[in-house]
């Protein structure tokens, strides 16, 4: 758990020294990024952040299962969306080969 809580703090740490270098911020917008400005305006403590970041890393395989296994139901379901999608993937990948 210390660990855990000490590799959020330097992931923090590197999207913020992040945040301070780009010239386009609206590029690097994320949902972690608000949480470093609104910690900056006074919004969150750092212990806010943290712990939000750390929340999102220990949810997001649950949700993303489930998300992807809904989604792959619904293409089943619907054979004109999959086609749709095959056309686009042929479309931008040409004849290169598909890689995960």
């Amino acid at each position: 758990s210390k660990d855990l809580k000490e590799a959020m703090e330097i992931l923090i740490e590197q999207k913020r020294q992040k945040l301070s270098t780009v010239e386009k911020l609206d590029e690097h917008m994320d949902f972690a990024s608000q949480l470093i400005f609104a910690q900056n305006r006074g919004d969150l403590t750092a212990e806010n952040v943290n712990q939000c970041v750390l929340e999102m890393m220990i949810a997001a395989p649950d949700t993303l299962s489930v998300t992807l296994f809904f989604m792959l139901i619904l293409i089943a379901e619907h054979p004109t969306v999959e086609e749709e999608m095959m056309r686009e993937i042929e479309t931008v990948m040409g004849k290169q080969e598909l890689q995960s």
